[in-house]
């Protein structure tokens, strides 16, 4: 189902103003009650469900499956690939067939690295865990290192060096390049320049150090666009030098983010999520919650979970947080905007009443006032030294990307540079349109690039060689607080590839060096090794996943609490445009990357496509709607894009986000999206004003999956406060009308060993979505494509369902993963003819696949709307590397069966062996769920209810625990904890609408189940 929102906004408004009670809505689709939206819910299975089914319906369906299956063999409706068993010949020592290994390492990423656990069967790793010992993911991961194991197996990453087109040994490269480097040293290196993205690699620092020590002319730039340039800039305003922040977010109890997405993206986003969600657990003998403002221009997962979130244009942001101070200062707190004034008056008081316990945080779009302004405040504050503490740098080299890319571009233009090496990025698909990088580049005699693929920028440059992935390669990367991992390879490089390490040696004149010895001799005599026996303790650091010792120490800045001279007005008519990298393949690195592709985007649940975002009002106002086609013109350039009309975004103002319209980055990226950085420049690359935004009276179809899989509108969600906790903790199950006493025409069944279950906690919950592709990766979870995902058939086992409460331009915002209850009574059991779907002894719903004949029969009767279908043959069983990453524990499903959420059942089985084999019982926290271990604010929790001492048994005792449309008598095996929020009085209750009734009403008509007459569903 694609979004449409053409109709009334006049209307709808008018609508939520009548209704009764509380009402949560999903899309304006659902409020507006479209035709489009009933035929969508009405129809049980979406467009073209029956595209390849005779006329008879299912009944002829069941003839057809029972006829392929009688010639397949029973493999659903698709004859097996032949397969080749090839035995060991001497199996390694440490090897078990059928038992994974686990290695230490870390994803090196922007301005940080994260550590990480690789799971690797038989020599090849396939899921992603976080490293529990490393201060940045304490064993949670995001969803970009979840994606990133299926881009090491990527049949379009580049598989040959190449020069002018044709394919040459590395040994040609390294003399070509030797041979430029000893002409280079007569001039002192004059002429030669290395162009990178952020390092944070201390051995690759030292070799790129080295080699500008020994070629003092050679130069040495940086360049990404997703940088720390405003950051180190508003560091330098507030303190003369460039230092990095470090906050505490588990010290602070009222935390103002402006325009930060601190929690969903950036340096540190995961270990801040977590201690986010720390101070902020509700329980029944902690009843007390930290409060979190957040002003922002466009949803994001860190204001979904706002107490009071402000949408305001980005533009806006310096003047609020200069009014902050100010009333902090005793002077003016106010912009003369009413609403505006409210909230930072609110703010200003929460702040002065908890210094030392608060923290104010820039968004790293940010112009470098506002960051140098955030910075005072926490000096004002106190709160240095307690909630947030300055360092050193991540990158050993810290310099301002945009201006070193501009020099770059101005020494090509001018002839300067003669040789130019690019060791990773695609700063011709990356750089701002104004700089004009390709033309600047094409100047340049020699050219030569390392990447993972063949680019834009490959196709400029005349050498070529294929770069390992962080899975085959050795290297170190320090972590955001400074804590350095070393990067080991799980995998020999598929593609013949070479690292950085490699490049960089042959212009150290060492052309014969390898990354393992290059990071070896980097940490030989380094401080953190120093009085130890160093091969042993190398062993341990691998081991471990990272250097001890080796995180940043607090350093001492200026308490300055000046603020910087007020940042010149730069007004144009139009619209205020703001550029971000995108949530799930970031500035376009990860565009090849099906999983990500597909995982809907937080908030818009958009896949397969960026937009241009707008509010619900600037869409009224200019006659647009979701998917009508626009020519967005911003200073002499255009570019067009598809309206998403998103609620909650600011008004007068328009975002897009980056990595889309790619035209050299595999089969998933090409074609997909338009190109932002057609129109980005160089002096606002983050934030600019003027943009026109023009109807060209086309359309674009969107695939979002908000409004798939609805639910019909019942009592979903249980937000409140922390006050309506504290009066009354068990205020959620009185959201809805449930028997005190379960009935069922069954005897009670009394399990008596294990018991599974699952609790889940919204409150903490930011809508990341990394639990979703933790779940694809770990269960081998299908790509289905655009196209499909139009017609709701994309795969998901696990969901992120938004919903929103009051007026579209500035709703509350809730998040709700569901997944498979495991009902105790489970609707989709007793309807299934050939028991494919059964209740195991421990409480599972569990799918016996070669049983299944696709009746769909479950899918209709489970009220969840968890169940998906393979109506094609969604999964690649013939691409020689693809087959690599699947995870030999769990079934590759062909077309024709169901499949859902097992809970993981196989890493229960490993568990339950394991714990047999040493005969004891299973662990409490022995068994953790792709999806719990993914989780960066742990908001899953997975167990044994029986036993009433595991944490999970210990949740669903909690007062305010409640199951999801319990009253229907399901009798879910996952329950959920009530949304609560802690809303300052002075503001109101933020998320929650005054006067809302006890019970809630439906806030559409019911829609009739699949089946029914118009006639009778008039009777609704």
């Amino acid at each position: 189902m694609s979004a449409d929102t053409t109709f009334d906004l006049s209307h709808i408004r008018t609508k939520l103003a009548q209704a009764r009670g509380r009402q949560y809505w999903r899309t304006f689709e659902e409020l507006a009650d479209t035709e489009e939206f009933r035929a969508f819910v009405h129809r049980e299975f979406p467009q073209n469900a029956s595209e390849w089914l005779d006329p008879v319906g299912r009944r002829g369906f069941l003839k057809l499956m029972g006829a392929s299956l009688a010639l397949a063999g029973a493999t659903a409706c698709t004859r097996q690939p032949d397969e080749l068993i090839v035995p060991y010949v001497r199996q390694p020592e440490n090897l078990i067939p059928g038992r994974p290994l686990y290695f230490a390492t870390a994803m090196p990423f922007g301005a940080g690295a994260l550590g990480l656990i690789v799971e690797s069967h038989e020599g090849r790793p396939t899921k992603i865990e976080g490293n529990p010992d490393h201060p940045a993911s304490l064993g949670a991961t995001d969803a970009f290192a979840q994606g990133s194991v299926l881009q090491l197996y990527d049949p379009d990453r580049s598989t040959s060096i190449t020069e002018l087109g044709e394919i040459r040994p590395w040994s040609s490269f390294s003399q070509v390049m030797g041979r430029l480097h000893t002409e280079r040293q007569a001039e002192q290196g004059a002429g030669l320049a290395f162009l990178t993205e952020t390092v944070v690699s201390p051995t690759l620092a030292s070799q790129l150090q080295q080699v500008l020590t020994d070629l003092p002319q050679a130069k040495w730039h940086q360049y990404e666009p997703v940088n720390q340039d405003n950051a180190y800039e508003g560091a330098k305003l507030a303190f003369g030098e460039v230092v990095d922040a470090q906050y505490k977010f588990d010290q602070a109890q009222v935390i103002v983010s402006l325009d930060a997405d601190v929690l969903g993206g950036g340096p540190g986003s995961v270990r801040y999520a977590r201690d986010f969600a720390n101070g902020r657990r509700v329980r029944k003998a902690n009843a007390e919650m930290n409060r979190l403002y957040v002003a922002e221009h466009a949803p994001s997962p860190t204001g979904a979970v706002a107490d009071h979130r402000l949408p305001v244009r980005a533009g806006q942001i310096e003047a609020i947080a200069r009014a902050i101070a100010g009333g902090l200062g005793g002077g003016a707190a106010a912009t003369g905007a009413a609403d505006i004034d409210k909230w930072i008056a609110a703010v200003v008081s929460d702040l002065q009443t908890h210094r030392g316990r608060s923290l104010v945080v820039a968004g790293a779009g940010q112009p470098p006032a506002v960051h140098a302004i955030a910075h005072a405040i926490n000096q004002t504050l106190g709160n240095a030294g307690n909630t947030v503490v300055y360092t050193e740098t991540v990158a050993p080299a810290p310099v301002n990307q945009l201006q070193s890319l501009r020099e770059l571009v101005d020494d090509m233009n001018n002839g300067v540079v003669k040789l130019l090496v690019i060791m990773g990025g695609n700063p011709v698909y990356t750089a701002p349109a104004d700089l004009h990088f390709a033309d600047a580049m094409k100047k340049v005699p020699v050219r030569a690039h390392l990447g993972l693929y063949d680019d834009e920028t490959a196709a400029l440059c005349q050498w070529h060689v294929p770069e390992t992935h962080y899975l085959e390669q050795w290297s170190d990367a320090r972590a955001f607080d400074g804590t350095v991992s070393v990067v080991q390879p799980l995998i020999l490089p598929l593609y013949r590839g070479r690292s950085a390490h490699e490049v960089a040696a042959i212009f150290m004149g060492r052309p014969d060096l390898t990354p393992y010895d290059a990071v070896r001799e980097h940490w030989q005599g380094q401080p953190a090794f120093s009085g130890q026996d160093f091969d042993k303790a190398w062993r341990r650091a691998v081991h471990n996943g990272l250097i001890e010792g080796t995180a940043f120490t607090p350093k001492t800045v200026p308490a300055s609490t000046a603020l910087p001279p007020e940042t010149p007005p730069r007004k144009a008519a139009g619209l205020e445009i703001t550029f971000a990298p995108d949530p799930t393949i970031h500035d376009g690195r990860f565009a090849n990357v099906g999983w990500l592709q597909e995982l809907p985007k937080p908030l818009t649940t958009l896949t397969w496509d960026n937009v241009a975002m707008v509010a619900p009002s600037t869409a009224q106002r200019l006659g647009v709607s979701t998917e009508d086609v626009v020519e967005i013109e911003y200073r002499n350039r255009r570019v067009r894009a598809p309206i998403w009309v998103q609620a909650g975004h600011a008004p007068d103002a328009v975002s897009v986000h980056l990595g889309y319209g790619r035209t050299r980055a595999g089969r998933a990226a090409e074609g997909a999206g338009f190109d932002a950085n057609s129109i980005r420049t160089a002096d606002a690359p983050a934030i600019g004003f003027g943009a026109q935004l023009k109807p060209t009276g086309e359309k674009y179809r969107l695939a979002g999956t908000q409004g798939h899989f609805n639910m019909e509108n019942r009592a979903l969600v249980r937000p409140g406060t922390i006050e309506d906790f504290k009066a009354q903790p068990d205020f959620a199950k009185h959201m809805a009308h449930v028997p005190e006493k379960s009935l069922s025409l069954y005897p009670e069944y009394k399990y008596e060993g294990y018991a599974w279950g699952m609790s889940i906690d919204p409150t903490v919950c930011t809508g990341c979505a990394s639990c979703v592709v933790a779940c694809v990766a770990e269960n081998n979870i299908a790509v289905v494509g655009k196209e499909q995902v139009l017609f709701g058939r994309e795969m998901h086992w696990l969901r992120i369902d938004h919903y929103y409460q009051g007026d579209p331009d500035d709703p509350a915002i809730y998040n709700l993963p569901v997944l498979c209850q495991h009902c105790e009574n489970a609707p989709c059991e007793v309807v299934c003819p050939v028991a494919a779907t059964t209740h195991s002894p421990e409480g599972l719903n569990e799918m016996t696949y070669n049983r299944c004949v696709g009746t769909r029969y479950c899918s209709n009767n489970c009220p969840y709307k968890v169940r998906r279908f393979n109506f094609l043959l969604y999964s690649d069983w013939y691409t020689p590397s693809v087959k690599l990453v699947k995870n030999p524990d769990v079934t590759v499903r062909s077309r024709g069966v169901m499949e859902k959420c097992s809970y993981c059942v196989q890493r229960i089985n490993h568990a339950r062996q394991d714990a047999k084999v040493q005969g004891r019982p299973i662990r409490d926290g022995e068994i953790r769920t792709a999806c719990q271990a993914a989780c960066p604010t742990d908001a899953i929790v997975f167990g044994d209810i029986n036993d009433p001492t595991t944490r999970v048994a210990q949740l669903k005792a909690e007062p305010h625990d409640y199951g999801l449309l319990a009253e229907l008598n399901t009798r879910p095996r996952t329950s959920y904890l009530a949304d609560i929020s802690n809303p300052n009085p002075a503001l109101g209750p933020a998320r929650l609408h005054e006067g809302a009734e006890e019970h809630p009403q439906p806030a559409l008509p019911s829609v009739p189940p699949a089946g029914t007459t118009e006639r009778n569903s008039m009777k609704h």
